[in-house]
């Protein structure tokens, strides 16, 4: 990335914001992935040391939302809808089409949700205002999360665990076990990592 913030060889013509942190053997494929970024914290991305966000990766942050990429973690093509905070830890692997959220952004009442619903229309940009809950989400180290999995609001997901494709995480998934399913359950322990 250049003194522009700029990157090389980028499809895209647009900056990497100037309140991100993405250590300098991170690799970042577009700044395209801060297309919806709005976040006005000092930090509002951090990437760590090696670690790598490809083509597709969205970080879709509002206003006070902070997303925390561990040390060497590659996430290929996932969606971070983050009010308020999304940590992962290292040596992750998100894969493609994953949907990490600390917040629904819409109200679970179908009547509030139609209010806001006739009102945006008249917004820019036209999006609906946030109405509900947030809930920080947690990632953390050595996970192994497969495509297409949807991790909702407030769930914390142990080290080392391995969630299986397609699955949605509504729930805590305790460290070094095999979780899947709609709603994800836990299907067995991993072995734990040799000291």
């Amino acid at each position: 990335m250049n003194q522009a913030r700029r990157l090389p060889g980028d499809w895209y013509d647009g900056l990497v914001p100037d309140n991100t942190s993405i250590h300098k053997t991170a690799h970042l494929e577009t700044a395209y992935s801060f297309y919806l970024y709005r976040s006005q914290l000092d930090e509002g991305v951090r990437m760590g040391e090696g670690s790598s966000a490809y083509l597709g990766t969205m970080f879709d942050i509002g206003t006070h939302g902070a997303v925390r990429i561990g040390s060497y973690t590659l996430v290929n093509g996932a969606w971070f809808i983050c009010d308020r905070g999304i940590e992962v830890g290292d040596y992750t692997f998100i894969s493609w089409n994953v949907l990490l959220m600390d917040s629904y952004r819409v109200s679970h009442d179908p009547a509030v949700r139609r209010e806001d619903l006739l009102r945006v229309p008249h917004r820019h940009p036209r999006t609906p205002q946030f109405s509900e809950a947030v809930r920080p989400l947690t990632i953390g180290s050595n996970v192994w999360i497969g495509f297409d999995v949807c991790v909702l609001p407030g769930v914390r997901i142990g080290d080392g665990s391995i969630i299986g494709a397609r699955s949605v995480v509504a729930d805590d998934v305790p460290p070094y076990c095999i979780a899947a399913g709609n709603p994800a359950r836990v299907l067995r322990q991993v072995e734990t990592p040799r000291k």
